[in-house]
């Protein structure tokens, strides 16, 4: 019996540090391998973990809550029959030159995320990759991924399973991925927390590491202090350790060597201290804010981020109309029975994007992104339409590709399965990525007409009303109708308001009459 560690591994293209938001396991439970361990919530979404080992676990390294950088150590095993191997990877050969090794290896450790499995390396695939090969009886060692740094996908796995005859009992699953051994979780790096700045008469230790348990760095995280700055308690396998109570201790000099420093500063009176003087307490009011405190982080900052990038680099112009979609109301309502007994739940979105994507091919400055670098607009000939869709941590945007090359159905099946995968946070990175056009339904919660901020770097979003019955005015008589009011949000960069009210009248067009759609 020999013990593993685990660190945590790079879940997503290039993310640095996730939330563990659960555990899945404890102490003491038998795990095996591609057994999911833990929910990681990265700045893209929220993805399972998966044991690189069969074993028994050990040790949880990190709580609920925390933010852990990617090659820290989460869990650590205990594992059978690999004596030999853990005995190898604990033995780290001295290098006469460390500046160079390090490089070296960090050189290695870069590269090794685009090594494939067809070259022996390790192997990068979602959970639901995994899932599916599991049932699939297929050998995701030997699946060549399509995905971002060679990751291996769904769709990766079903063609696999296709192009194979081999049955559930094949190939004996692969190794151990992701063996990692060594290091702490609780180790801090410097420059991870506080601001740097030290006041006067307090001496910053200015390492470069430190050790420390996680209740201590909770608490120095709350006291706004950075733990590599406190004096060592006491020195553990030659590194540093900080406890609870020397953070505390820390922290109280720290303010009152603050206090001091700002009476000397009221004293001399220079006008340049006296304005930091003054921004002090409006800083301290703010911090003292009374309510719920909830970290901006994970998904909703990447959202929030991107909106804000959208919404300063792109100029928006909101066009807003709206169209009688009575016969697309009858239309659908014929074909929801059919489509039902097909097991797919047929909405008003598939004849939306199918609508759209009929348009695009006739407006395509619509279906365009603006490269900055080179000044060129690029005409874009896919058309991957995006479906922005509400789940517990915000606004996602499962991409459906090639909608002008699927039927009504087919739009529908893959559009409800991503939404779901969506909602229930398994999607796939590359699946939120790459679309052309996005379509935001913001009826569904009984709004008529907004100003949807474009996803992004495409040129365009169409947003939806609640589609009900309004009156209109038909032969001079008032009567009730099914609408549906659009809004269409462009970049003025690229697009003027013509094009985006022509564009709109078309899509109104096909929504009108909604048979032409069956010719697309």
């Amino acid at each position: 019996m020999t013990t593993k560690d685990f660190k945590l591994p790079d879940v997503g293209e290039g993310v640095a540090e996730g939330e563990l938001v659960s555990w899945l396991v404890a102490p003491g439970d038998t795990v095996e391998e591609d057994q999911p361990v833990a929910e990681v919530e990265t700045d893209k979404a929220l993805v399972e973990v998966p044991s690189p080992y069969n074993g028994t676990v050990k040790e949880l390294h990190v709580e609920e809550g925390q933010m852990v950088p990617v090659g820290d150590v989460i869990i650590t095993y205990e594992v059978e029959g690999e004596a030999d191997e853990a005995a190898a990877a604990d033995v780290e050969p001295e290098p006469e030159e460390p500046a160079e090794a390090e490089a070296e290896t960090e050189t290695e450790a870069a590269a090794e995320p685009s090594e494939s499995s067809a070259k022996g390396g390790r192997v990068f695939a979602a959970p639901s990759a995994r899932r599916l090969a599991r049932e699939l009886g297929v050998d995701i060692a030997s699946v060549s991924g399509s995905g971002p740094s060679g990751r291996v996908t769904e769709s990766d796995v079903r063609q696999a399973a296709e192009e194979t005859s081999a049955s559930a009992e094949g190939e004996e699953k692969r190794g151990p991925r992701d063996v990692d051994v060594g290091g702490k979780s609780s180790v801090t790096k410097r420059g991870e927390s506080g601001n740097g700045q030290q006041p006067s008469g307090v001496e910053a230790a200015g390492r470069d590491r430190t050790l420390a348990a996680p209740a201590t760095r909770r608490a120095a995280k709350e006291q706004g202090v950075d733990l590599d700055d406190v004096p060592a308690t006491e020195m553990r396998d030659g590194e540093a350790f900080v406890s609870a109570d020397a953070v505390m201790e820390y922290a109280e000099a720290q303010r009152a060597a603050q206090e001091a420093d700002a009476r000397a500063v009221s004293e001399a009176g220079a006008a340049e201290t006296e304005t930091a003087a003054e921004s002090a307490p409006a800083a301290t009011a703010e911090g003292d804010l009374s309510g719920e405190r909830i970290p901006y982080r994970g998904v909703r900052r990447t959202i929030g981020e991107a909106m804000q990038n959208s919404k300063f680099t792109a100029p928006h112009v909101t066009h807003h109309d709206s169209t009688d979609v009575s016969a697309l109301v009858e239309l659908r309502a014929e074909l929801k029975e059919v489509a039902a007994e097909r097991d797919v739940r047929l909405s008003y979105m598939p004849f939306v994007m199918k609508a759209i994507a009929a348009a695009l091919k006739q407006y395509p400055y619509m279906n365009a992104t603006l490269d900055e670098e080179n000044e060129e607009i690029v005409l874009r000939d896919e058309y991957h339409i995006g479906v922005a869709t509400a789940t517990d941590a915000g606004l996602m945007v499962p991409v459906v590709e090639d909608v002008d090359k699927k039927g009504l159905l087919q739009i529908a099946e893959e559009m409800n399965d991503k939404i779901e995968r969506a909602r229930a946070r398994s999607i796939g990175h590359d699946e939120l990525r790459g679309s052309t056009f996005t379509i935001t339904n913001f009826g569904v919660v009984g709004g008529e007409y907004a100003t949807p901020i474009i996803n992004y770097p495409e040129v365009g979003i169409m947003g939806l009303g609640e589609l009900t019955e309004r009156p209109v005015v038909e032969d001079g008589e008032v009567v009730a109708r099914h609408t549906l009011p659009l809004s269409l949000s462009i970049d003025h960069r690229i697009l003027d308001g013509a094009v985006a009210a022509e564009f709109a009248n078309q899509v109104m067009e096909y929504l009108q009459h909604p048979k032409l759609l069956l010719l697309e």
